[in-house]
Order: C-alpha cells, then sequence, then structure tokens
C-alpha cells in the first residue's frame, strides 16, 4: 500500500526541503520573496541554485528545463543538462543563480501576435519563485514566466501574476478600511478537471482524433448516456488502475488530487484537487493533464481532452473554483453565521457582482475557443451568456439592502429522508445552479464555463483584473468617507442596484432566459468568433493598462492569436474531414456497393429479380454521391476563406465552413449505419465508447 504522506512532495522542492537545504538567512529572504512578491536578490538565488541541483541529482536528475506556458495554452520546455567540462577532460555538475533566474529560448517559433520580428526572435525566460521546482523524467523544472527579446509578454504566467498583484494591493486597501493590517491577499482556485479515456488501439485507427482530438464523423450508438448508469458508477479495472498511478505520479509533483470519479458519458471521467493559489493551481492543472496523457499510454489508454470529443454525449469542461484569502487565511467570500451582518462580505461580493457584469465580455473571451463552441449552451455546460447565480439567502440579503427593508433570515431547513437510521441532512441555501456560467457555492464562485483543454490562466486574469478595478473604486470613495460604515451601505444599495441585471437564479438551459437576457442588456456572443475582437474594446484596454497587466499592444496580440488560432483549428478539422472522405469512407462504401452489386447480379442470373440487395445499394450509392458532392463543397469552402484579416475568416470559418462540414457529415453518419461493418473503414461510437 502506498505510503501517501511519505510520497506526497517526494518530487518536488517544496518548503520542507528549502528548509533542510538552505541557510537559515537565504531561507527566509526566499519565503519572503514567495509570500510578499518581492524581488529575489543573485546572492541569494546563487545559494538557491546549488541547493535546487544536488537535490535533483539525489533524485536521479540529470538536466533541468525553465519550464513555461506559451501562448499556444500548454507548455514548452528546453533541456539543458548540469554537465560543465573541467580541464583533465571530466565533467562537474554545476547549476548558477545565473542560470536558475534567466534562460534565453528562442522564441520564433512561438505565438506572438505581432509582439517580435522575425530577428528578434530571442525569447527570455525568467524564474517563478513562487511556485515550486519539480523533478521529472530526468529534469529538474523550473516554474517561468517567459517575454520577448523586447520584453513583452508571451506567456499566460505573467498576466497571471500581475493580476494577483493588482487584486491584493486594492484588497488590502480595503482591509485597512476595516481595521485589518494584511500585507498580501491572493487568490485560489481549485480547478476540476474532465476528461475521456478511450483504448488507444481505436484512437490510432481515427485520423480525425489524432488530427483533431475530436470525432468529425460518428452515428449514435443504440444506446448512449441515456440510461446514467455510467455516472459516477463503478469503476472499470483498467480506468481505477490508471486513476491510482494517476494520483500517485501527481501526489509525488506536489498536486493534491482529491477526488476521482465516471462522469456522465461513457468513457467520461473527472478529477478534482484541492485548492492552491491561483498561480500555483494554474501551474498544476498544466501539469495534470500532461500526466493524465502519459499515465493513460501506460495503460493502453489515450486520454481525451478536447471539449467535444463525440457528438450527442456530454463534453468536457473544467471548473474554476474561485476564491480570495488574506496572508493569515482568512477567506474573504466567506459569509460566516449571519451574512447579513457581515459587511466585510457584502462589500467583496458586491466587488464581484459588478466586475462581472461591466466585464461580462472578458469573462465570455476567457472560455472562448473553437472546442467549447461545441459544448456552451448545450445542455451541458452553461450558456454562451454571463450570468450569476447566488442562492435564496444572498440574493434575499441585497433584496433587502436594496430596497432598504428589514432582512428576514431564510433559515436553512433539513431534509427528512424518511428512515429513522438516516440522519437530518441540512439543506444548502447556496447550493449552486448548474446552468449558471458562475455560482456561488458556500465561500467560492465555480466559474463552470471553461473547456477541459483551456489553460485557466486566462479565466482568472481576468476575474482577478475586473475584481481588482472594482475593488480600486470602492477604496477611492470609501478611503475619504466620513462616516465609513453609512458611505458602506449607500455604495453596496447603489451598486447592487445598478448590476443586479447579472444575477440569475433561473433555468439558463430554457429558450425564455436568451429573451430575458436580451431585455436585461446581457451580452450573448454565440462563438469565438463573435467574443474575440471585443478583447480591444476601450473599456478593456483601459482596465489591463490600469492595472499593469497588458499593455495595449500584448492585448492586440492574445486577439490576433487566439482568432489566428481558431482559424488554424478549423482548417485542420475541414481538411481531415476531406482526406477521411476522399481515402477512407468513399473507398469503403464502393467495395461495399461492388459487393451488392455482385449479390443482385448473381440473384438476377438466378432468376431472382428486386429483394432487399437493390434497394440498399440504391440508398448507399445515393449517399456516397451525395457525400462526394458535400465534400467537393466543402473544399471549395475552405479554398474562399478570407487570407487578409483573421477577424474576417473566423466569422467565414464559423457561419461558411463550419456549415459545410455539418453538410458532409450528415451523409457520411448515415452510410456508417448501411454499410457493413468489415467495410467501415474506421471504430464506431460504439466501438469507442464500450470497450471491455
Amino acid at each position: 500500500m502506498t505510503n501517501v504522506p511519505e510520497l506526497f512532495g517526494s518530487m518536488v522542492f517544496n518548503d520542507t526541503v528549502m528548509k533542510e537545504r538552505l541557510p537559515k538567512d537565504v531561507y527566509k529572504k526566499l519565503k519572503k520573496t514567495m509570500r510578499e512578491g518581492t524581488a529575489i536578490d543573485a546572492d541569494v538565488a546563487a545559494v538557491v541554485a546549488t541547493a535546487m541541483k544536488d537535490w535533483a541529482i539525489s533524485k536521479g536528475a540529470t538536466h533541468y528545463t525553465h519550464w513555461f506556458q506559451p501562448m499556444t495554452g500548454i507548455t514548452a520546455e528546453k533541456h539543458d543538462s548540469f554537465i560543465t567540462p573541467t580541464d583533465d577532460g571530466h565533467v562537474m555538475m554545476e547549476f548558477s543563480g545565473k542560470e536558475l533566474i534567466k534562460g534565453e529560448p528562442d522564441a520564433s517559433s512561438f505565438p506572438s501576435g505581432g509582439l517580435r520580428a522575425t530577428f528578434e526572435a530571442r525569447g527570455y525566460t525568467a524564474w517563478d519563485p513562487t511556485s515550486y521546482a519539480f523533478v521529472k523524467d530526468g529534469s529538474l523544472y523550473i516554474p517561468t514566466a517567459f517575454c520577448s527579446y523586447t520584453g513583452q509578454i508571451l506567456d499566460k504566467k505573467t498576466p497571471l501574476l500581475r493580476s494577483m498583484d493588482a487584486i491584493s494591493t486594492q484588497a488590502c486597501r480595503i482591509l485597512k478600511l476595516f481595521g485589518k493590517d494584511v500585507k498580501r491577499v491572493t487568490t485560489t482556485v481549485g480547478p476540476e478537471q474532465e476528461y475521456f479515456l478511450i483504448d488507444r488501439e481505436d484512437y490510432a485507427k481515427r485520423k480525425d482524433l489524432i488530427f483533431t482530438g475530436r470525432t468529425l464523423f460518428g452515428a449514435m450508438p443504440p444506446k448512449g448516456q441515456e440510461m446514467d448508469d455510467h455516472y459516477f458508477g463503478a469503476l472499470r479495472p483498467r480506468v481505477a488502475a490508471f486513476m491510482q498511478e494517476l494520483d500517485e505520479e501527481l501526489w509525488k509533483l506536489g498536486i493534491l488530487s482529491k477526488t476521482k470519479h465516471n462522469e456522465v458519458a461513457p468513457c467520461q471521467h473527472e478529477m478534482a484537487p484541492v485548492f492552491t493559489t491561483t498561480n500555483i493551481a494554474t501551474d498544476h492543472n498544466q501539469l495534470t493533464m500532461e500526466v493524465m496523457r502519459t499515465v493513460a499510454q501506460k495503460h493502453g489508454f489515450t486520454c481525451l481532452l478536447h471539449e467535444k470529443p463525440f457528438e450527442g454525449v456530454n463534453g468536457s469542461g473544467k471548473h474554476n473554483n474561485w476564491s480570495i484569502s488574506t496572508d493569515r487565511g482568512e477567506n474573504l467570500l466567506e459569509p460566516g453565521k449571519n451574512p447579513s451582518e457581515n459587511t466585510q462580505f457584502i462589500l467583496f461580493l458586491t466587488a464581484v457582482i459588478k466586475a462581472v457584469d461591466e466585464y461580462q465580455d472578458l469573462l465570455r473571451i476567457s472560455v472562448a475557443s473553437a472546442g467549447n463552441d461545441h459544448r456552451l449552451g448545450a445542455n451541458e455546460a452553461p450558456p454562451a451568456i454571463i450570468s450569476m447565480f447566488i442562492g435564496d439567502e444572498l440574493q434575499a440579503i441585497l433584496d433587502s439592502i436594496e430596497s432598504g427593508e428589514d432582512y428576514t433570515d431564510v433559515y436553512k431547513t433539513k431534509m427528512d429522508l424518511g428512515a429513522a437510521v438516516l440522519p437530518a441532512i441540512p439543506k444548502d441555501t447556496t447550493d449552486r445552479n448548474r446552468t449558471s456560467p458562475f455560482a456561488f457555492t458556500g465561500n467560492k464562485f465555480e466559474f463552470r464555463s471553461l473547456g477541459s483543454a483551456v489553460n485557466i490562466a486566462c479565466a482568472n486574469v481576468m476575474l482577478n483584473t475586473a475584481v481588482a478595478e472594482e475593488l480600486r473604486q470602492f477604496a477611492d470613495e470609501l478611503e475619504g468617507a466620513e462616516d465609513f460604515e453609512k458611505a458602506l451601505m449607500a455604495l453596496v444599495k447603489r451598486e447592487i442596484k445598478a448590476h443586479k441585471r447579472i444575477i440569475f437564479n433561473g433555468n439558463g438551459y430554457d429558450d425564455s432566459w436568451v429573451e430575458e437576457a436580451e431585455k436585461r442588456g446581457l451580452l450573448n456572443f454565440k462563438s469565438a468568433a463573435d467574443a474575440f475582437p471585443h478583447y480591444v474594446d476601450q473599456k478593456n484596454l483601459d482596465l489591463f493598462a490600469k492595472h499593469n497587466v497588458y499593455t495595449s499592444a500584448e492585448i492586440y496580440s492574445r486577439m490576433e492569436t487566439q482568432l489566428e488560432e481558431y482559424n488554424k483549428i478549423l482548417h485542420i478539422e475541414a481538411m481531415t474531414m476531406s482526406d477521411m472522405v476522399r481515402e477512407e469512407i468513399t473507398p469503403a462504401c464502393i467495395a461495399f456497393e461492388n459487393e451488392l452489386a455482385g449479390t443482385v447480379n448473381a440473384k438476377k442470373a438466378a432468376g431472382v429479380t428486386g429483394g432487399m440487395e437493390a434497394g440498399l445499394l440504391g440508398k448507399v450509392s445515393e449517399l456516397t454521391e451525395e457525400l462526394y458532392t458535400k465534400s467537393a463543397a466543402l473544399d471549395e469552402a475552405v479554398a474562399a476563406v478570407p487570407t487578409d484579416d483573421n477577424e474576417k475568416a473566423a466569422h467565414y470559418y464559423h457561419d461558411v465552413v463550419i456549415s459545410a462540414m455539418d453538410e458532409v457529415r450528415a451523409p457520411a453518419d448515415k452510410l456508417e449505419g448501411l454499410v457493413g461493418k468489415k467495410f467501415w473503414p474506421f471504430p464506431t461510437y460504439s466501438d469507442i465508447l464500450f470497450y471491455v
């Protein structure tokens, strides 16, 4: 049996290791940097580098890498060995403070959105001491930020760290008004991760899964998820073995893997960690997805992280459980036993409500992707319209503040389960609404719109910065107030009235909500193509510049990068679809037609006319002709994509190319149900989703 406490963090240069291996003064200076965000000096870095290298070698490492998160959304790494030549022809193992602090990977092939020219391809990585280094696969991994030769940011980590500084600064101002001397406020996140496991042999036989991560063709099997028998069901032995090894590998890396279970769709599963600081949670989630893929291969699986791998069954998301805590361990979104009397909580809650309303476009952008377009609003995920759920109790409190009437307590009722042996269970007045994109769940907000493959940094940059701005406005107003309590309640009343439109506690799947949201003036960006251009709305440029999170050029670069990625993904999908029709499906149909024709001719020669074979041959022939025609139309549509403007191209892909792909898929999926199984060129949904 695994000794989990001993295993946990065993491959991490964590606080315990630092205490053991660093001189006391160096340890204190490093901890101060980690705790307060202060800069680290070169002398301290040199001592840390030597200790880090010696520890890593003791764990089997021979190399080190500056591990960073470029705008691709995944991680990147370049490995260098510790070896340094000696005069006698041997080598010694060295690692300097300079090598720890800064690296110089070539930036030429990473997305930049126009931030760098070819002759300025060099990039720099900078050590992030707030995220622990770790050893994996024989290398010391050092979490780093990544910037261009000119100093502009090219990664996901840097703006996240800046946004965390921004919300800390403004939250500390607010807390000072409540008489609290807090040096640092940190946002925390626990990202739940959904994923699919399919047999690797099936994966290897499908070009669409290999090239795009999702199936472009596939008829629904006789059974899907309608029986609800997979959700929380008993784990298949192969899956249980995978999950056990996944936990062990994640625990070694200090990742707080807590919950595992079967999800709604066949082959779909979920892992949920314990929350930690947003920066570390982001690093851990990127690492979790990587480890999932690696461990899956060892068990004969492929791990699919696409938002919608299979049409007609549940897609995969990532729930971003977000909260705010002080360096003293106080959760600022904890209502307490009497939330109506907790004015500090009410003020922070109001800031979040105002932030989500005023920057609903940024939250929508943060979850936009080609994959997530298939999922949002599809009765498996929140709608594309951003709204908030706060529950009955908080709704009643806000209503009383707005109206000026006394608050009537919403008592927590207990559910009687009708059996003497079972206890009465308290009913939570803040229980989450699963159709809400942004739901209050007790002492945190659960942002439920994220796609499963996304880097969570973007959503948390938007959240942190938007809330920081509202807290800044509140602090500016309240710091000069003669009567703080009176001014606070007046502020809260005003802002609740102004932004209550964003609160919706009803069914987000109901068609009436779309009409109601429009009446309220809420945004409805139905696709990523609609959302991305709003990155550069003036209010958003002003927000990020004010809090030193992005420059204007950095925002434009992200808009261009994401539009370009969207276009490339859809181009690859369209071309893959054409290839599969031309090289696999059409030849299979012709082979089946030939066999049918032989049977029809043999029956005619025997004096038997008609028969089902002739009818089937006619249907298959007609659908194959239709498939050929629709595939040619898809090729023509792709050839006509605008090439001079990424935004125009994105709308064209969404409006024209995707429609053409749907036209191709329709006859192909019908043919799958008619063509003999021995002829069909790749595994079907029945094969993939119901493996033994």
